[in-house]
């Protein structure tokens, strides 16, 4: 079991498979150029795998895929389908934006993906065209209901930025509903990549504005889920995740591993270490070592919470968000 200092057991991985991505999301990376790392920095899918199973052996119980955009990187079933055989019951999700999904969704499904939660932060061409710097809305919308169609669990995560979308809380609440995705707004998490212009709203704006439309009530987050929850009368849940409050890392249970092999203990605090050179010498005491060192140190709040530091340094499309 693998448990840090302060008691909470850290039982979900989060691997960035890459740090490219084929958007330009004015919140995460939006003056970088289209470069890549060179491929013999990344650990190669059995080097991630290395890792994967020595966590999973203590005490991983959740996997979840990301980038950048991860379905950028090739034969990514491959690796799913490596984590599904070893450990069949473990969970693996993907974070997406979906753009590349229509003609993988089914090969990941099939690989042993059970979830997705794909990027959907306006219905509008226009709009959606401005954030992503990409004209992306009917190819996500299409990656959307693909994983819909080969019966993936999806989840919709949608960033509200005042000025830009904050007219779109409603619709696409709807458009979610309709497709029985739930949505999750995720409060604008400030740092030095994005843009400087942008301005989020926070959760109780959201809940406000979805309000005067829908009623609903707070129910009982998932165990350890990041997401507060909430219930309409016909069933209907739907969350936000507010990185902001006071309570957030409570409970927090993550580790990230980058696609360099860093692993970091928490998102919005600049500390790593690398399991790079342990793990392609094979030396699994060591990748022991450095895995169970990082989870003990994790801090107990990020950023916000101890510093008061508004801004964060990390860059997210290394770790994933």
């Amino acid at each position: 079991m693998l448990q840090d200092r302060f008691e909470r057991k850290v039982t979900y991985l989060r691997v960035s498979v890459t740090e490219r991505c084929n958007f330009r999301c004015r919140y995460c990376m939006s003056e970088k150029p289209f470069s890549w790392v060179p491929k013999e920095n990344l650990l190669s899918y059995e080097e991630l795998f290395a890792f994967i199973k020595i966590s999973i052996d203590n005490g991983i119980q959740k996997i979840r895929l990301t980038g950048g955009e991860p379905t950028t990187r090739e034969n990514l079933d491959e690796l799913i389908a490596m984590i599904h055989t070893y450990a069949p019951k473990v969970d693996i999700g993907l974070t997406t934006n979906g753009f590349l999904l229509p003609a993988q969704a089914e090969k990941l499904k099939n690989a042993g993906l059970q979830r997705v939660n794909i990027s959907l932060d306006s219905l509008d061409r226009g709009t959606l065209n401005y954030i992503a710097q990409k004209d992306v809305l009917d190819q996500v919308l299409t990656g959307i209901r693909a994983a819909v169609d080969v019966g993936l669990s999806v989840k919709l995560n949608s960033v509200i930025l005042r000025g830009i979308n904050e007219d779109e809380i409603v619709p696409l609440f709807e458009y979610a509903q309709g497709i029985g995705a739930q949505i999750r707004y995720i409060e604008y998490m400030e740092n030095s990549h994005a843009s400087n212009a942008l301005k989020g709203l926070r959760s109780d704006e959201i809940i406000e504005v979805l309000g005067k439309s829908y009623s609903f009530i707070p129910i009982d987050k998932e165990v350890s889920g990041p997401a507060n929850l909430y219930e309409t009368p016909q069933g209907y849940r739907f969350g936000t995740i507010e990185p902001h409050r006071h309570d957030f890392c409570a409970t927090c249970d993550r580790l990230r591993l980058t696609a360099e092999g860093d692993l970091i203990g928490c998102l919005y605090f600049e500390g790593a270490k690398s399991i790079k050179d342990a793990i392609r010498d094979g030396n699994r005491k060591k990748v022991t070592e450095i895995l169970e060192d990082v989870v003990f140190n994790k801090p107990e709040k990020n950023f916000w919470g101890i510093e008061n530091v508004e801004v964060s340094s990390r860059a997210f499309y290394r770790t994933g968000g």
